[in-house]
């Protein structure tokens, strides 16, 4: 792997900050770019810097995420998830690098029993998941070297994420209210990333490994489930543990609908690549004082 080069687009953001600063193999450069420096919804401006980067793998950790807010602003998200993905992949194949593109559980409309695999339908309920969607397919129209990884419930120490969120309300209020009929995987940002060099390390020395696959933290739970294993697990003298509410996702209506079933089944990523995450309780413990130290 020793010569190796990575551009990394969204380097500024929870995926893109620990893809930074993970451990690569030895004598891969790594690049980093964040939304300051590359808008990817300008063509131009993605061409000059793939271009120029003269690089192995672009790994595209840039998007529109805030799920919400993307109910009221369709054609940001849209610009940014499904046109700059559609950049990035044309970009990419004209220099003749390969691409890694994050994407979502939320190309999925939660009504499976199980977890999803790779080949069900999509078929998104919210603005996100379908610009998301589009960003998929704009992929790979441009692409034949790319994985799409699909990966949900990522939080970290950088960046905003549903365990800070947690963690700032426990201390503000006594009585918390958390949906809990949704279910899905949460996903620590330094496994996920982790798991990404994982790939990169194997990617170029299989025969045909391109295309869509699942990696997402082991195990499952409720949103309600989550913050209950987050309130447990800080640390010691943070004051009284509030009380946890679990109320429907009608009751907490939220702009965007979510699915309640955000399963994904990783099995693909495992069989191809050797790789899985660790289970989500595990790394939630291990990463937490860290997201405590961080927590403005």
């Amino acid at each position: 792997m020793g010569g190796m080069r990575v551009l990394v687009l969204g380097s500024g953001g929870q995926l893109g900050f620990e893809l930074m600063r993970t451990t690569w193999p030895r004598g891969t450069t790594i690049a980093g770019v964040t939304h300051a420096k590359i808008d990817i919804t300008d063509d131009g401006a993605v061409e000059r810097l793939i271009g120029a980067a003269d690089c192995d793998l672009v790994l595209n950790a840039a998007a529109y995420t805030a799920v919400d807010r993307a109910e009221a602003e369709p054609a940001q998200a849209f610009a940014v998830n499904r046109d700059g993905a559609g950049h990035v992949a044309t970009a990419c194949a004209r220099v003749g690098t390969a691409l890694i593109h994050l994407s979502t559980d939320y190309v999925f409309d939660g009504t499976k029993r199980g977890a999803y695999v790779e080949d069900d339908p999509i078929s998104p309920i919210n603005v996100y998941g379908a610009s998301k969607a589009a960003g998929e397919d704009a992929v790979r129209a441009s692409l034949p070297r790319h994985l799409i990884l699909r990966t949900s419930w990522v939080y970290g120490a950088h960046g905003q994420n549903f365990v800070k969120t947690m963690l700032r309300l426990a201390r503000q209020r006594e009585d918390i209210a958390v949906v809990d009929d949704q279910t899905g995987s949460p996903t620590a940002a330094p496994d996920l990333a982790a798991a990404i060099v994982h790939i990169f390390e194997r990617l170029f020395g299989l025969v045909d490994p391109w295309g869509t696959y699942h990696l997402c933290g082991a195990g499952t739970v409720t949103w309600h489930g989550f913050a209950h294993a987050i309130l447990s697990l800080r640390k010691a003298g943070t004051g009284a543990r509030p009380v946890l509410r679990p109320i429907s996702s009608r009751e907490f209506a939220a702009p965007a609908r979510r699915p309640s079933n955000s399963r994904l089944d990783c099995r693909r990523v495992a069989e191809v690549f050797g790789v899985a995450c660790p289970p989500w309780h595990t790394s939630l413990a291990r990463l937490l004082p860290e997201i405590e130290a961080n927590l403005t």
